[in-house]
């Protein structure tokens, strides 16, 4: 049996090849996956039935459990996804700059694949077609570490996408599926083999790649989102986008933990807002002045304003205006999505600007925050990092760029002596 090292060199010179395949090609290949996906509807789902009965006979984690699920419906919406990637305009080899140094001596920055990636998450299986198609549409060979919770699920969708792909016309070897803990030590080691390393699943899971690993990692550590209700904010808005904000999916990243209210609005804001996401099931933690308002509240702790809940939880705090509720978000916020509800639209500005996340939204539900519904085709995850890709990552994020010259027998010591000398000239 090959090794990880082996099958991650595999998947580097399959990259070679994936990468300088024509943007037809890989488009024909991400409809086969969806073909593939839609052929093989029942395989996959009597897979995803068996991870998702042992999940429940072994007491797996509430939030876990439900990313498992991988039904019709979610395989329907992978098939769109893929669909929707091919749609994209190719992202390699597109021109960013072109600059004539010289007569005869040009130069361009152009776009270029990652390499290989290497994708670790947990539970989720629609997951991993999200970033197989990306990764294909981008040129990055692939390497996915799932979580053992989806091991049925996993095997069957990596083996579904590397025998469509393949067939039409993509290299052998461009997508690896490795299963085991001691599979993840092996690949953090890589980094002469791996250029970049998504993790996807816990706070806990998250940090620990990025402490036991050389490889640069993209990603995000915590969801901590907040909303903030403004005292210009009309009451029904209020309600609406904080429902949906916390109640829509409330096991996913982009899900309100903390609630903000303007002190001037207080009064006419919380309590209809807290009686509908009360009726909705949400446990509200409230400091003093929120509990004066709505007594129903439990206490909260300023631990609580640090807590990805992940859960039908939401911690709920008065502040005196915007520009508190901005402090408390730049302390507190992962740097995920923050969210101001307003129709005062300097103040909505101001909360646009001061807020340094990822995605800020004005009038809108943090669940946006997708890199489907951005029309990104897909994701391959959330980043709050601030160097090369932030906030959703779809196709443009697994790209980098090279530098090209065409020249025509320059050499630069003619430039150093004075013979000759740089134009400089933009050709964009």
């Amino acid at each position: 049996m090959s090794t990880i090292r082996e099958r991650v060199a595999e998947a580097r010179r399959a990259g070679l090849i994936l990468r300088n395949l024509d943007g037809e090609t890989r488009n024909r290949a991400l409809e086969a996956i969806a073909v593939a996906l839609n052929e093989r509807g029942e395989e996959i789902e009597a897979a995803n039935k068996r991870d998702r009965e042992r999940a429940e006979s072994s007491g797996l984690a509430a939030p876990l459990a439900k990313r498992l699920k991988f039904d019709a419906g979610k395989r329907e919406q992978s098939i769109v996804g893929v669909r929707a990637i091919a749609a994209l305009t190719d992202p390699v080899g597109r021109v960013l700059k072109r600059r004539e140094l010289d007569e005869g001596l040009e130069l361009t920055q152009q776009t270029t694949p990652i390499g290989v990636i290497a994708m670790i998450f947990e539970s989720r299986p629609d997951a991993l077609v999200q970033i197989a198609g990306l990764a294909l549409k981008s040129g990055n060979a692939l390497v996915l570490k799932g979580g053992s919770e989806a091991v049925d699920s996993n095997r069957i969708l990596a083996e579904v996408i590397a025998e469509a792909t393949v067939a039409a016309g993509a290299p052998t070897g461009w997508i690896q599926l490795v299963e085991t803990r001691e599979d993840v030590r092996a690949l953090l080691e890589l980094d002469d083999l791996i250029d970049l390393m998504i993790p996807r699943g816990s706070n806990e899971f998250v940090r620990y790649i990025m402490d036991h690993t050389r490889i640069p990692v993209l990603g995000h550590a915590d969801g901590i989102c907040h909303m903030y209700l403004d005292r210009a904010a009309d009451v029904a808005r209020c309600v609406n986008l904080a429902v949906d904000a916390k109640t829509q999916y409330v096991a996913v990243c982009n899900t309100i933990e903390t609630l903000l209210v303007d002190a001037a609005a207080a009064e006419r804001l919380l309590p209809p807002v807290a009686a509908a996401l009360v009726e909705q099931g949400v446990e509200l933690r409230g400091c003093e002045r929120s509990r004066a308002i709505v007594p129903e509240m439990k206490p909260a702790t300023e631990e609580d304003w640090a807590t990805e809940y992940l859960d039908l939880i939401l911690s709920v705090k008065v502040v005196d205006d915007v520009a508190a509720a901005v402090d408390h978000i730049n302390r507190w916020s992962s740097g995920h999505t923050d969210a101001i509800v307003t129709e005062d639209a300097a103040t909505a500005e101001a909360f646009l600007n001061g807020v340094d996340s990822a995605s800020v939204m004005w009038n809108a539900s943090t669940r946006f925050a997708d890199g489907y519904r951005y029309g990104l085709g897909a994701e391959v995850g959330i980043s709050t990092a601030r160097i090369h890709a932030r906030g959703p990552v779809g196709v443009e994020g697994l790209v980098t760029y090279k530098w090209v010259v065409r020249g025509t027998g320059q050499v630069v010591a003619d430039y150093s002596s004075g013979t000759r000398h740089f134009t400089h000239r933009d050709l964009s």
